[in-house]
């Protein structure tokens, strides 16, 4: 009786993860539109995420971001300052209910500090996106070396 019982016990808890699991994607409203990797010299060792994510939910706080090929990558806006422009760490990108967020090099970004290696344009990366309510959102990012948008803009890097 008891080994039907433990039996009994794990099929509900595997259900419960399965469901769970189901649901979780369900609310995954967020996707990724575009997006790109600096190519850059080999002797810098920071580049830059920059991507455009629709959000088809409600309002959501992208976090973090994680990325095995650096040491670090960080949330950055660009500001002006007493007549400078500066970057500037920042806790978390807001994406409007039903809207979008663009990462771009005249403004919000993903820096990506510390390559473990020089990355090669034409080849992709991959990023996970992390959000305030827990979810993620695995990226595969081609590495460029042109900017993602027509305009040039000028990025200041660390």
């Amino acid at each position: 009786m008891e080994f039907k019982t433990l039996k009994q016990i794990f099929k509900h808890m595997f259900n419960f993860a399965l469901l769970c699991g189901a649901s979780f994607s369900v609310m995954a409203n967020v996707v990724l539109v575009d997006g790109q990797v600096r190519a850059m010299p080999p002797s810098v060792p920071n580049t830059a995420a920059y991507l455009i994510l629709e959000n088809h939910g409600p309002s959501i706080k992208l976090v973090a971001v994680e990325a095995s090929f650096v040491k670090e990558a960080q949330l950055h806006t660009v500001i002006e300052e007493d007549g400078m422009v500066k970057m500037r760490q920042v806790e978390s990108f807001t994406i409007p209910q039903h809207g979008q967020l663009t990462l771009s090099e005249s403004g919000k970004h993903i820096m990506l500090l510390g390559l473990k290696q020089p990355l090669v344009a034409g080849e992709s990366v991959n990023l996970t996106l992390k959000f305030d309510n827990g979810s993620e959102l695995p990226v595969s990012l081609m590495v460029s070396k042109q900017a993602m948008t027509e305009s040039e803009g000028h990025h200041h890097h660390h």
